[in-house]
């Protein structure tokens, strides 16, 4: 899919806004969702969206949903640094299937990157469901929920 088009609204991440598909949550309030990533890059791998912009990449998605998705961001990015220690982390965001964006809602990566890891795009495997589980547990501590 190119940079342009119709926002479709049966994207899984709009089906986990609607609570129709399943998800970890770390973070939510009336504009933003925050949720591990099933298919973590890293151990700690967490997806930002926006909830009520029905945006599919930056260019699509306003101003002030756009800030108020970057504050939520960087909020969950010190959480994951706080916990989790790694070495760097990398915060990403995709706009087109050449750019490496796969789901077509506009979306923000966490990605805790540790020594020796390398820098994979895309996972290749799913995460094991407790260990999403605990981290979930670990983080929504830290974050007082």
């Amino acid at each position: 899919m190119s940079l342009h088009g119709d926002y479709d609204p049966q994207n899984i991440f709009a089906q986990i806004i609607r609570g129709e598909a399943p998800c970890y949550k770390l973070y939510e309030d009336d504009d933003v969702l925050a949720f591990l990533d099933l298919f973590p890059q890293s151990h700690g791998h967490t997806l930002v969206i926006p909830k009520r912009a029905a945006a599919r990449t930056i260019l699509d998605i306003d101003a002030d949903s756009l800030c108020k998705l970057m504050r939520v961001t960087q909020r969950l990015t010190q959480a994951l640094v706080d916990e989790l220690q790694p070495e760097g982390v990398q915060v990403a965001q995709f706009n087109g299937a050449p750019a490496g964006q796969t789901v077509f809602h506009i979306h923000m990566h966490i990605v805790p990157r540790f020594a020796g890891q390398g820098l994979a795009v895309h996972a290749s495997s799913k995460a094991d469901p407790l260990e999403l589980e605990k981290l979930q547990a670990r983080l929504l501590q830290r974050l007082g929920g």
